[in-house]
């Protein structure tokens, strides 16, 4: 590929060090250019790879810039794959804009967003799953996050579909070959009692990574806890702890909340979205009346309700937040202890529900609560060789590719022909190619993968 040199900032404002990078065939001939070494005048390009160099930027009329280091990568062997180079200065705005500036005037242009990640994909230093973990890097808030993005950027999801693309594609060879034997119907190079055993196992793997989709879109996402309850128990009070800051009014006025009031915190490394919702009472108001049909979705949408009491429900109340949070983790928090300890252990049909006395007020049992609600999200211990998928681009890839291997196992239940059954698997390994960024099967992947496995007739 002919590309362009580019060249961006590669740090946030503010820190004492800036860096800039410049990757393309005359990275290292235009840093050259502005940079005037100390020691060895020695090129860059003629410097050994992975090596620091010492100098001055310096400007058309030869005045300095700024003390730098440059580091240097030639290709293939950079992050791009390209030739690359490194420039650490100070981290002063007027600094770094100046050596943007001469950099373009040498040469370069300005990287566009995520550029160099691209060229990355492009040039096979990494597929689209793990160019994609590195913006998930990034934005990693959490152990979980992180440790997540470091498993699918360490390749370990690419290899798992590169196993399974590799198993689908010997199954389409030898249906594929039986159908260039067609006269022949007595040959059978594809076991069926094989390739269905090996589908079945296949389905399961798939489908065991489409299901991780849930743990891992929570903790990416954080887990929805939604604060429900009548007007003036406590709700915003409750949600400001949880927060650790000032984020909703709180007064003795019912319902001061008239919508719901959302924001994320970390407990013990897992991100929760934490939603105080209206108090649900009978209204005339029109306004508030919303607000408490707001809560009530935002109640289907939570992982985890925290019903927020300061007396003894009713049963018709108990009934009704039943139905409510049957699929839910419901924690019934028991406010107000403070005022009151004549709390009782609530069963609702010999199920009793995880429950909890705290004070809003005082901060009374707050982190036992948080301790509650970390069981609730009833997270799996993660390892960094765990794969659990984040993006909905890949669930959707796994479910219809999934969705394309049960027809595959169906239609060998009914007994139909291996041309069905190899279109279908096309399509499965067709699916998982969209989340690596691979191309589409090919015949001529197919044929080479029959001489590589297979002898016919020598």
């Amino acid at each position: 590929m002919n590309n362009p040199t580019i060249c961006a900032i590669a740090t946030a404002p503010g820190g004492a060090i800036g860096i800039i990078r410049i990757s393309g065939s005359e990275a290292l001939t235009i840093a050259d250019r502005i940079f005037r070494p100390v020691g060895s005048n020695a090129p860059l390009a003629d410097r050994k790879p992975y090596t620091l160099a010492f100098g001055n930027i310096v400007n058309a009329e030869n005045e300095v810039v700024d003390e730098v280091l440059v580091s240097i990568f030639h290709a293939p062997h950079s992050y791009t794959g390209e030739n690359s180079v490194e420039i650490s200065c100070h981290g002063s705005a007027y600094i770094l804009q100046q050596v943007m500036f001469l950099l373009t005037q040498n040469g370069c242009i300005p990287a566009g967003p995520g550029e160099f990640t691209q060229r990355a994909f492009l040039n096979g230093k990494m597929d689209l799953s793990q160019a994609e973990a590195v913006a998930d890097l990034i934005s990693a808030t959490n152990k979980a996050t992180h440790d997540m993005a470091l498993s699918q950027l360490k390749g370990h999801f690419s290899n798992e579909l590169s196993d399974l693309r590799a198993h689908l594609l010997k199954l389409t060879s030898l249906l594929e070959l039986e159908l260039d034997f067609s006269d022949h119907e007595e040959l059978e190079f594809a076991d069926r009692s094989e390739l269905y055993t090996l589908a079945c196992d296949i389905h399961q793997r798939l489908a065991s990574l489409a299901r991780s989709f849930e743990v891992g879109n929570a903790l990416k996402n954080g887990i929805p806890v939604a604060i429900v309850g009548k007007t003036n128990v406590g709700k915003s009070t409750l949600l400001n702890h949880l927060l650790h800051e000032e984020k909703a009014i709180v007064s003795d006025v019912h319902g001061t909340t008239r919508d719901f009031i959302e924001d994320t915190t970390i407990i013990n490394g897992i991100q929760f979205r934490f939603v105080d919702t209206a108090g649900i009472r009978t209204t005339d108001d029109v306004v508030e009346n919303i607000g408490i049909e707001r809560t009530y979705q935002k109640l289907q949408e939570a992982k985890i309700v925290l019903w927020l009491i300061d007396q003894q429900p009713t049963e018709a109340e108990m009934e009704d937040i039943k139905e409510r949070v049957a699929d839910k983790k419901l924690i019934i928090v028991r406010n107000k202890i403070d005022k009151s300890t004549a709390h009782s252990t609530f069963n609702i049909q010999h199920s009793t529900f995880t429950t909890v006395d705290i004070s809003a007020k005082y901060g009374t049992n707050i982190p036992v609560l948080e301790q509650l609600i970390v069981e609730a999200a009833d997270i799996p211990q993660l390892s960094e060789s765990d794969i659990v998928i984040t993006s909905a681009r890949h669930y959707s890839a796994l479910l219809l590719a999934d969705e394309s291997l049960q027809r595959v196992i169906d239609s060998m239940d009914l007994g139909l022909s291996g041309d069905l059954l190899a279109e279908d698997l096309r399509i499965v390994i067709d699916h998982l190619a969209e989340i690596t960024g691979e191309e589409r099967i090919t015949p001529q992947e197919t044929l080479q993968n029959i001489f590589t496995h297979f002898c016919i007739g020598k």
